[in-house]
């Protein structure tokens, strides 16, 4: 069941034997932007990408629009955010002391914005957001960076395996 709603629908010579599964290997190029049309990663313009679906490897989301589609096809969708990267949740963010905050890897000074990579006590990695940043202190926002937004999800698949 797909849970994204359909902007509109290309398709292309489809080969209808070829449809994406859960476990397939599919090439393709998409674009993931806001509804109001900022992109925030596209392959459109550079080279597409060959994902394994039940991986990870694609939000699982975005994963579920891809499902059943046909080598050929270009479709765009729309997800609201409780079907994408669900709701901003004002719970998933910390304030912490300078001290406890990772360095950059770069190396450069910390600032409002920049992602830091924080290690749980388990050994399991995450990243956080710096929303604030004072002399003392950092506000930490640990929400998937697209959270509570409606995203678009442009697809044009190329090959399934």
């Amino acid at each position: 069941m797909r849970d994204c709603r359909e902007l509109h629908d290309e398709n292309m010579d489809s080969n209808p034997a070829q449809t994406v599964g859960s476990d397939s290997l599919v090439t393709l190029n998409y674009r993931v932007a806001s509804s109001a049309g900022e992109t925030f990663i596209s392959t459109f313009d550079s080279t597409p990408a060959t994902l394994q679906m039940g991986n990870g490897e694609l939000a699982p989301a975005l994963e579920r629009c891809l499902a059943g589609l046909r080598a050929g096809e270009r479709r765009d969708f729309l997800l609201e955010p409780e079907q994408a990267f669900g709701q901003h949740n004002p719970k998933l963010l910390r304030r912490l002391a300078r001290a406890e905050l990772p360095d950059l890897a770069s190396g450069e000074p910390l600032g409002a914005m920049h992602l830091l990579e924080f290690t749980a006590a388990n050994g399991a990695r995450y990243t956080g957001l710096v929303r604030e940043l004072d002399e003392e202190a950092a506000l930490i926002d640990f929400n998937h960076p697209l959270a509570g937004k409606t995203i678009r999800f442009e697809v044009e698949v190329i090959g399934i395996l």
